[in-house]
Parts: structure tokens; C-alpha cells; sequence
């Protein structure tokens, strides 16, 4: 990585790290000394800045606030068996941030700064980074609206960040899920494939309600008639039938997941068939109850792998097999951590050194 942009950097005066148990971690409460920022005002960018982590301050009238715009990234950064750091196909999250941006009326964030930005921030809180199995430091980039003005419009002035945070495994066991066949997540034509605030925030009522259920996560399905899947929870959805790999085509309405491209992109390098269509909540169904259904999971950058272990529908469960040693989710799942690590070959250059 050359460095091409000067970032001024005011250093915390006394870094948080000696008040961190990095083996009782629990993800997205515990952050890094330093965050990134960058104002956008009379139609440029500003002098990007790292200062340590802290609260803001904004207008009561600020219109992401009123009005949504907002938008974010979910990435990782992890430290390889020498010790070096990269990050996980960042340039991925760059562009997926700036097409999330187009979609919400915000303006386009600067490669340079993007980039330059996380590579200063991870050099400054290395010591952030954990290095135990199934850990890595989360980086959340997100960008929001500044105007101090109540009336529905773009606004004028926005603000880039960046925050991280030291993060072990997001799902420890198995997930039961169930088919959403009443709250919509996103319809086509909508927002679904930006990763703006308000896809979340409104898929909390329907999820809240199905964890009251005893489930862990919804499978999403479409909006016109509630028969085929979109995504699982926040993560997209991949089932393995008879030996192939099958998960739902991209959409407006489904998020272009860079795990997803990952694991797709490994299913294709052993060999195996991969499958990117709709998939009905009955073909899966049919598929459990004749025995063919040999994996259902999520993935996504939080989770990585998260396996399903049952699935709810119209009131009654089915179980899913347990996958073997040698199923395709948890070779997956390895291979992904290998080049993570170092330990494997990084056939396709997915990993970014710091």
C-alpha cells in the first residue's frame, strides 16, 4: 500500500486497551482508540482527520435524523501468522459504499481517502487487532447526512467515519430460523441492495417477534408473494441440495454480499455447481423432507459461516442434518480462514496488507 494522502492524526493521550478482556469480547460493544473523519460542505470533500474515538455532536434538526440518509460498511481486518495486517477485500466494500451512496443522494466517497483513511487507522490501533481463532478487528465505515434543515430533500452536507472494534465470533451455535411470510425486509425496486440504516431498522419489529418465537433470525422472503427467499436475517441466504450449491439471484431487493461472493467464488474453484436463482421456500421444504437438503447457512461478513440448524414454516419446524466434517460449509468456512491467515495461498487477491 503506497501512501498517497496525509492524514493529520491527534493521538489519544491514553489509550483503553489495558480495559479490555479480549476473551469475553461481545461484537460491536467494546472500540478501538481512534476513529476517522471527513466532512463533505459547498460540494467537496475536507481534510480528512484521525482523532481519537468519541462522541459527536449533531443538530436537533440534522436530516439523517428526520429523514434517513444514511449509509454504512461492514469489513474486516485480521493479523496473518507473521503478524502482518490485511483486510479482506476492501476495495469490495469501497465501491459497495459508493453504490449504497448513489442509491441515497449522497455523494461519492474519495478512493484515496476510503482507503488511505483504513490503512493509517489500522496502522495507529494495530494493537487492536486480536489474533485468536475466529477473531478480527471490525471496521465500520459509514456515512451520514449534516444539514440542520427539517424539509425532504438531499442534504447538503454529510460526514464520512470510520470506528473498528475487536471481535470474536458473532453466532456460537446453530441458528433456528424461521420463513417471513407476512413483514417485508425490501421489494424490488426499493433500497434492498444498499446497506442504508433504514433496511435495518425496520427489519427489527418482524426479527423481534420471531425471537420472541424462540428463533434466532428470519429467512426474508419476496414481497409480491411471499414464496422465495431473499435473505437470511442480515446475511445471505445459501442452501447445499443434491450436491449444489444454490442461493438467490442478486436484486434491488438483495444485498451483493462480499462473503457470499467469496464462498460462491470457492464453490466454483473445487469444481462444484453453483446455482444463483430464485429459490422458493417449498423447493427447500421438499428438499428437507426428501432428503436432500444437505446444508443451510448464512453468510455475511459478521457471522462469516452461520449454519442453520432448523427451519420454521407456517407453524411447524424442520431439522436440518447436522453437517459432517466434510460438508461444503465447513470447508468453506476454513479455506476463508486459511487465507485470512496466511496459511493458504491468496489465489485471487482478496487480502489488502496494511
Amino acid at each position: 500500500m503506497i501512501d498517497t494522502l496525509a492524514i493529520s492524526t491527534q493521538p489519544t493521550v491514553a489509550t483503553r486497551l489495558p480495559e479490555v478482556d479480549f476473551a469475553t469480547l461481545e461484537f460491536g460493544k467494546t472500540f478501538a482508540d481512534h476513529m476517522l473523519v471527513v466532512d463533505y460542505q459547498n460540494g467537496e470533500w475536507q481534510e480528512p482527520h484521525i482523532v481519537p474515538y468519541g462522541d459527536i455532536s449533531v443538530s436537533p434538526a440534522n436530516s439523517a435524523l428526520h429523514y434517513g440518509q444514511a449509509i454504512f460498511e461492514g469489513m474486516k481486518a485480521y493479523k496473518n501468522q507473521q503478524g502482518e495486517i490485511f483486510m479482506f477485500r476492501p476495495y469490495d466494500n469501497f465501491h459497495r459504499l459508493n453504490s449504497s451512496a448513489d442509491r441515497m443522494c449522497m455523494p461519492r466517497v474519495p478512493e484515496e481517502v476510503f482507503m488511505q483513511g483504513l490503512v493509517q487507522l489500522l496502522r495507529l490501533d494495530a494493537e487492536w487487532i486480536p489474533s485468536f481463532d475466529g477473531s478480527a478487528l471490525y471496521i465500520r465505515p459509514f456515512m451520514f447526512a449534516t444539514d440542520g434543515m427539517l424539509g425532504v430533500r438531499p442534504s447538503e452536507s454529510y460526514r464520512f467515519m470510520v470506528i473498528t472494534c475487536p471481535v470474536g465470533l458473532y453466532y456460537s451455535k446453530p441458528l433456528r430460523v424461521r420463513f417471513e411470510e407476512k413483514y417485508v425486509r425490501s421489494a424490488e425496486g426499493g433500497a434492498g441492495y444498499a446497506k442504508n440504516a433504514g433496511n435495518y431498522g425496520a427489519a427489527m419489529y418482524p426479527t423481534k417477534m420471531a425471537q420472541q418465537e424462540g428463533y434466532n433470525q428470519l429467512i426474508w422472503t419476496d414481497a409480491s408473494e411471499h414464496k422465495y427467499v431473499e435473505e437470511s436475517g442480515t446475511m445471505n441466504a445459501i442452501f447445499v441440495i443434491d450436491g449444489r450449491v444454490i442461493t438467490p439471484a442478486l436484486s434491488t431487493s438483495i444485498l451483493d454480499g462480499i462473503t457470499r461472493r467469496s464462498v460462491l467464488q470457492l464453490a466454483r474453484d473445487w469444481g462444484m455447481t453453483v446455482e444463483e436463482r430464485k429459490v422458493s421456500a417449498l423447493e427447500v421444504l421438499e428438499a428437507q423432507a426428501n432428503g436432500t437438503l444437505q446444508e443451510a447457512f448464512g453468510v455475511g461478513t459478521a457471522a462469516t459461516i452461520a449454519p442453520i440448524a432448523s427451519i420454521g414454516h407456517q407453524g411447524e419446524d424442520y431439522a436440518l442434518p447436522t453437517p459432517p466434517a466434510d460438508s461444503f460449509s465447513h470447508r468453506v468456512s476454513a479455506a476463508l480462514a486459511a487465507i485470512r491467515s496466511g496459511a493458504a495461498p491468496d489465489t485471487h487477491g482478496w487480502m489488502v496488507r496494511v
